[in-house]
C-alpha cells in the first residue's frame, strides 16, 4: 500500500507519462517530430503585413489633386493604378510611402477606385469625385491674338507637340514637401473657369492667373528641372519646371527668365519676372501643373501635406 503522499506523486508521474505519450503518438500515429515541424512551419512562413493606405483627401472636385498614403510597411515598396496609369510612389518616412495623381477637369463625378498593391496583398480604395463650380468670365483681346493666320497655326500645332513631348517625361523625383504658389497674391481667374473670349471663342481655364506687378518676382513651387524657356504664341516667355514622376510646373506670360534650361532649382528660388506676354490682356502670372498628363487645380496640389 503507498501513503497518501506517495499515491499523489505516482498518480503525477503516470500523468506526465501519458502526457507526453500523447505528443509521442497521436490517434493517427504522427511523431512528436511531425507535429514540430508542423509548429515550426506555422510559426515561420509570412504573414500578411500590416499597413494602412489612405486617400487623401477623400473628397475632391473635378480638376483637383489628391495623394495615396500607404504606411506601416517593412518590405517592398507597394504600386498603385488609377484610370490605368501608374502612381509613383516616394518615401516619406519609415515604412512609409506617398504617391500623388489627379483627376482630369472633365472626369464625371462619382467615386473612382485606386488599385493597390503591397506584396501579395491586393487593395481597392474609393476616391469621391465631386461636380466643380466653375466660373464664366467675358475677356476682351485684339483680334490677331484670336484670329490664328496659317502662319499662326503652324507654330500653333509646334508648339503642342513640343509640350505634348514634354508631359510625357517621367523622370526621377525630385519635389521634395509640399508645393508652394509661385506668388503670394490674390486670384484673378481660377482653375476650370470658361472664358468666352471677345463673345464668341469660348475655352476652359486649365491653370490659375496670378495677380502681379511687371517685374515682380516669381518663386518655383518645388524643387525641379528646368526643361523649358521658350517664348510660345499663347503663353508667351513660358517656363516648365519637371519635378519628376510626371509632375511638372508651368508659369507663363513672364517678362523674363532667372534661370535657364537644366538648371535644377530649390523650392522658393527666383526664376523668372511677371510680365504679359503672349495671349495676355495685362501683367499676371498664369500658373499651371501637370500631374501624369492631367491639368490638376493648382491650389489642390499645394493644398496637399506631403
Amino acid at each position: 500500500m503507498l501513503a497518501g503522499g506517495e499515491k499523489d506523486t505516482a498518480m503525477k508521474t503516470i500523468m506526465r507519462h501519458r502526457f507526453f505519450n500523447s505528443l509521442i503518438t497521436t490517434s493517427s500515429g504522427s511523431s512528436l517530430l511531425s507535429l514540430l515541424l508542423i509548429f515550426l512551419i506555422t510559426l515561420l512562413a509570412p504573414h500578411s503585413e500590416a499597413f494602412q493606405a489612405k486617400v487623401l483627401p477623400l473628397n475632391i472636385h473635378q480638376g483637383d489633386a489628391f495623394m495615396l498614403r500607404v504606411t506601416g510597411l517593412d518590405t517592398a515598396e507597394p504600386s498603385a493604378t488609377f484610370e490605368k496609369k501608374a502612381l509613383h510612389f516616394s518615401k516619406c518616412g519609415k515604412g512609409c510611402f506617398v504617391a500623388i495623381g489627379a483627376v482630369d477637369i472633365k472626369s464625371e463625378p462619382g467615386v473612382y477606385l485606386i488599385s493597390l498593391k503591397t506584396g501579395k496583398q491586393k487593395t481597392k480604395l474609393q476616391l469621391r469625385v465631386l461636380k466643380g463650380s466653375f466660373k464664366t468670365t467675358h475677356l476682351t483681346l485684339p483680334e490677331e491674338k484670336v484670329t490664328f493666320s496659317p502662319e499662326d497655326l503652324v507654330r500653333i500645332n509646334r508648339e503642342d507637340d513640343l509640350l505634348d513631348s514634354i508631359w510625357q517625361i517621367e523622370s526621377e523625383k525630385l519635389w521634395d514637401g509640399s508645393f508652394i504658389l509661385p506668388l503670394p497674391n490674390p486670384f484673378s481667374t481660377l482653375f476650370g473657369t470658361k472664358r468666352i473670349i471677345n463673345k464668341k471663342t469660348v475655352s476652359l481655364h486649365r491653370g490659375l492667373d496670378m495677380q502681379g506687378k511687371a517685374g515682380e518676382k516669381i518663386q518655383a513651387s518645388n524643387r525641379g528641372r528646368v526643361v523649358l524657356t521658350e517664348e510660345l504664341f499663347f503663353g508667351g516667355n513660358t517656363l516648365i519646371l519637371d519635378h519628376g514622376q510626371g509632375i511638372f510646373t508651368v508659369y507663363m506670360h513672364m517678362s523674363g527668365f532667372n534661370v535657364k534650361p537644366g538648371d535644377i532649382v530649390s523650392k522658393s528660388d527666383v526664376i523668372g519676372f511677371v510680365g504679359s506676354t503672349g495671349r495676355s490682356s495685362g501683367p499676371h502670372l498664369h500658373f499651371g501643373v501637370k500631374v501624369m498628363r492631367v491639368n490638376a487645380n493648382p491650389v489642390s496640389v499645394a493644398g496637399l501635406k506631403l
